[in-house]
């Protein structure tokens, strides 16, 4: 339901790092194998450095879990997330923002775990990226999905890595190279999201759809994961670190890349050098 976090039963937490820390920009669940993550910062959900420091922390700390199954992404708020907030792009800051964003997705890949995001409304730049490098996405009616990093001069280095992967090639270029924003029915016709449910089912039907996995072995659904992306021969880290390297050393210093993000913090037309 937008506006309404998704959340596994209101039980006390397992976890005692989760029991004894308090957490500014999400909320944290463990219960019954599912841990829950609610992105928690209003209105939209914009992804600070400081909420993604969050966000590591408790995955750092699921790290090991022998009895974590699933890990759900959700949100409270205006919709799922706006994406990464665009002044950290700017100047030295920009290394320790893609230090701390791309962490996110190395501590995912490393849990080994099944990965769900439930999303509803605005699902974009750096919000889309990690709705969609989850193993699966179950979206409301409501889901706009899109990578406008295009259109402020940069480009989304986690979509660069993951989406040719998960929807080919040509749909990826068309998405990342334009900026289109698509809605939920195109995401899934793509093969972008698993599946769309009514808006105000939203909340019922991402319980329905991650309770079979928890009666399954943990173990057994790491290794099964882990066999999956062997049998792709898909590794993060080597294809990060080239993409990373060019958006670092080469795209962040070019003109247009900084004329780009001041002009959309300037609330501005950019005026593009091509250079």
């Amino acid at each position: 339901m937008a506006g309404r976090a998704i959340t596994a039963a209101r039980l006390p937490l397992i976890l005692m790092e989760d029991a004894v820390m308090s957490y500014e920009h999400i909320e944290v669940e463990f219960n019954e194998g599912l841990g829950t993550i609610t992105l928690s910062r209003p209105p939209v959900n914009v992804l600070n450095i400081a909420m993604m420091r969050e966000i590591n922390g408790v995955l750092t700390s699921w790290i090991g879990k022998k009895d974590l199954k699933v890990v759900l992404f959700n949100a409270k708020g205006k919709c799922f997330s706006a994406g990464v907030d665009v002044g950290e792009h700017m100047g030295g800051m920009a290394p320790e923002m893609i230090e701390v964003f791309h962490g996110m997705f190395r501590l995912m890949d490393k849990l080994g775990v099944p990965t769900v995001a439930s999303v509803f409304s605005s699902c974009l730049g750096g919000g889309c990226e990690l709705a969609v490098f989850c193993d699966f996405v179950i979206s409301s009616e409501s889901g706009k999905f899109g990578q406008p990093e295009i259109q402020v001069g940069v480009f989304p280095p986690i979509a660069a890595q993951i989406m040719p992967r998960i929807i080919g090639r040509k749909a990826a270029m068309e998405l990342i190279l334009s900026g289109r924003i698509i809605g939920s029915d195109e995401a899934k016709a793509i093969g972008l999201i698993n599946k769309v449910v009514p808006n105000n089912d939203l909340e019922s039907a991402t319980a329905e759809f991650v309770k079979p996995y928890l009666k399954l072995s943990a173990e057994v659904l790491r290794k099964t994961k882990k066999a999956i992306m062997e049998g792709l021969r898909d590794e993060l880290e080597p294809s990060l670190k080239i993409i990373e390297d060019i958006y670092l050393n080469e795209l962040m210093n070019t003109a247009d890349a900084q004329e780009g993000l001041q002009a959309f913090l300037d609330k501005r037309r950019a005026v593009w050098k091509n250079e």
